[in-house]
């Protein structure tokens, strides 16, 4: 097992649990960063199709961010059977804030050398 490299990957999520912000699932967090991180549009059917995750899946974790308020579903004007899955400021943020902690932990020596 590559414990080097899981090691500062478990400090940075116990980090990420200490700064008292949701606890996201991997699902989530994959929504989340292609949402944020790829250009859009994004729909359901977009992410199910990219992340190889049935649409279910991918309407029960927008369920939960749209809860939290990191992403927002605005129906097509044009067709409303399409639903597009868009950025919020209150995602930007906390990614912006789980991004802090990511740099921080690679400002350690040991995480540079592995990292760099």
């Amino acid at each position: 097992m590559a414990i080097d490299t899981l090691n500062p990957w478990r400090d940075i999520m116990a980090d990420a649990v200490r700064a008292h912000g949701p606890d996201l699932s991997m699902r989530q967090w994959a929504i989340l960063l292609t949402v944020y991180l790829n250009p859009g549009p994004h729909t359901v059917r977009a992410l199910a199709r990219d992340l190889q995750i049935p649409k279910p899946a991918i309407s029960r974790a927008l369920d939960a961010l749209s809860i939290l308020k990191y992403v927002r579903r605005v129906r097509d004007e044009g067709d409303k059977r399409i639903v597009h899955v868009q950025k919020t400021s209150e995602g930007a943020i906390y990614l912006d804030e789980f991004a802090r902690i990511v740099n921080g932990r690679l400002e350690e020596p040991t995480l540079r050398a592995l990292y760099g």
